[in-house]
């Protein structure tokens, strides 16, 4: 398909619906990092183009206390692209059992993320990857591993969910 394949998709897209709003979304972008930047450059290069491409999605599947701390400033440095990112497929993987500790740092992650996105002006939004623990892909995928949501196995709030509550003024 050629280096252009990007370029061509988001324009034949654009062409095929010029209201839609056209992202990039990938995994391991949340921090400043080698992809992050990789992915900053490409989107850099598509705006000087004048490719049409309103966003960038980072994934966010994270593993409980590796939350990157250059999120806030690499989602600051997407914006000042002048598209918009949004915080996308959202889970925080925690080693089974949960202890309430881990859920506590949880919460924490949760509240910190949402008051990242609110902190950037073109932060259009926070989504969990998934309703509750009960439906969670994590175990399917990371033996050991879940309680990555911001609702347990019978879709009851976790701290997490108190926590973002908390981060939008609720």
């Amino acid at each position: 398909m050629g280096s252009g394949y990007i370029a061509d998709a988001l324009r034949t897209a654009h062409a095929a619906d010029p209201g839609a709003r056209l992202y990039l979304n990938d995994y391991n972008i949340e921090g400043e990092n080698a992809k992050s930047n990789a992915m900053y450059s490409l989107v850099k290069s598509l705006l000087a183009q004048g490719v049409p491409i309103n966003g960038v999605g980072l994934e966010s599947h994270f593993i409980l206390g590796q939350v990157p701390a250059t999120m806030l400033a690499n989602m600051q440095r997407f914006a000042a692209l002048g598209v918009d990112v949004a915080v996308t497929e959202l889970d925080d993987r925690i080693q089974l059992p949960a202890t309430s500790a881990d859920l506590a740092q949880q919460a924490t992650a949760y509240a910190t993320l949402v008051k990242d996105c609110l902190a950037v002006s073109r932060c259009v939004g926070v989504s969990q990857w998934g309703v509750g623990d009960a439906d969670s892909w994590i175990p399917g995928f990371f033996a050991g591993y879940g309680a990555a949501t911001m609702f347990d196995q019978n879709y009851n709030p976790k701290p997490a969910y108190t926590a973002v509550q908390h981060a939008l003024g609720g």
